[in-house]
């Protein structure tokens, strides 16, 4: 069956949409934050997500659990998200280095959570995905390899250099701290 282009951007059914936004909407905002959307871009973000999955719901075809399509749809908004904030802070760095330094910024040494949402941020996304829905969101790893569409071997040597790398950080950090 061909789908025509009408189809294909049709909205779901607003009970099946209000449905999956009630059991999944905290994961998603969840999910988003750890991926690295700042606290005042989540709201949207989140928003952003739904409105993809309404758009694209009738095309799931259940190859993966709703959480993790979900979450590679969250993905994808943050990645559009990043390039356009990375645009953005471009633009802001060249008129800073015109109005001369910047004052520097304080590592949120308060807040356990900003520590380690900094600490995700700088893991590349591959690594930053599999750590968040295996070990923060208690995925399974066969469930997060279809998800990806990555072999399990490849997720699990992902989240095994993930949590290397974020011990490194967290050591580096703590020395930081005590310094």
């Amino acid at each position: 069956m061909v789908r025509t282009e009408a189809q294909e951007l049709r909205p779901a059914p607003p009970d099946a949409l209000s449905q999956i936004y009630r059991e999944h909407a905290p994961f998603v905002w969840r999910s988003l934050r750890r991926l690295g959307v700042s606290e005042d871009a989540l709201e949207d973000a989140l928003q952003d997500v739904f409105l993809v999955a309404a758009r694209r719901l009738e095309t799931f075809e259940g190859r993966s659990s709703m959480k993790t399509w979900l979450f590679g749809i969250a993905m994808r908004v943050q990645r559009s998200r990043s390039r356009s904030r990375a645009r953005h802070d471009r633009k802001l760095g060249a008129l800073a280095r015109e109005a001369g330094p910047a004052p520097d910024d304080a590592y949120g040494r308060q807040d356990a959570q900003r520590v380690l949402t900094r600490m995700l941020q700088q893991l590349d996304e591959d690594k930053r995905a599999v750590f968040v829905l295996v070990e923060l969101e208690g995925e399974a790893v066969v469930d997060v390899a279809r998800a990806l569409d990555a072999n399990s071997n490849t997720i699990y040597t992902r989240l095994r250099a993930a949590r290397k790398a974020l011990q490194t950080m967290a050591q580096t950090w703590a020395e930081t701290e005590r310094a």
